[in-house]
């Protein structure tokens, strides 16, 4: 037989959609569970991509390609205006 898990530690991909807004009001965000959220993920991406024996360039490049995906929509406002300026 299957145990029952309580909504509150189940994963995200495991909620139900009909669960799912009393899922999110189940989480902590205060500022100290927001900070513990984003230390497990980085020790989980640490582990799963960083901390292997035969490490590859794939937990580095990600990084890299988030920094530069973030960046691209922060200056996204100031690149259109260059992009739409004649010159001539």
């Amino acid at each position: 037989m299957a145990s029952v898990v309580p909504l509150k530690e189940k994963k995200l991909l495991d909620v139900k959609l009909g669960e799912l807004t009393s899922w999110i009001l189940m989480r902590d965000f205060t500022p100290k569970g927001i900070a513990g959220a984003f230390q497990r993920g980085y020790y989980r991406y640490y582990n799963k991509y960083v901390n292997v024996k035969k490490g590859g360039v794939a937990g580095i490049s990600m990084v890299l390609a988030a920094y530069v995906v973030f960046n691209y929509f922060r200056c996204y406002k100031e690149l259109k205006h260059e992009r739409l300026r004649k010159y001539h």
